[in-house]
């Protein structure tokens, strides 16, 4: 679990179990606004993005890979049902 995750899951915990009242939930909601506006953390999660996309088209490569080998050459075809 990375640094920013555990910290944001810290966040939303202590948001959720608070009885501070609605200033510091106020307090707590900018807070977390600027640090999603931050570049540093947008840098990060287009690079999440990017990686993700990256292995999801290997994965439906590999997939479909796997498919193609294991279909007869003749691919598939219907049987009339009696």
């Amino acid at each position: 679990m990375s640094k920013l995750t555990m910290l944001a899951a810290a966040g939303v915990g202590y948001v959720l179990g608070a009885r501070a009242g609605h200033e510091r939930y106020e307090q707590i909601k900018t807070t977390a606004q600027k640090v999603a506006r931050d570049p540093r953390v947008q840098s990060a999660k287009d690079k999440a993005v990017d990686q993700a996309t990256t292995q999801a088209e290997a994965a439906m490569d590999a997939a479909k890979e796997k498919v193609q080998s294991a279909v007869p050459s003749g691919g598939f075809t219907q049987q009339a049902t009696p």
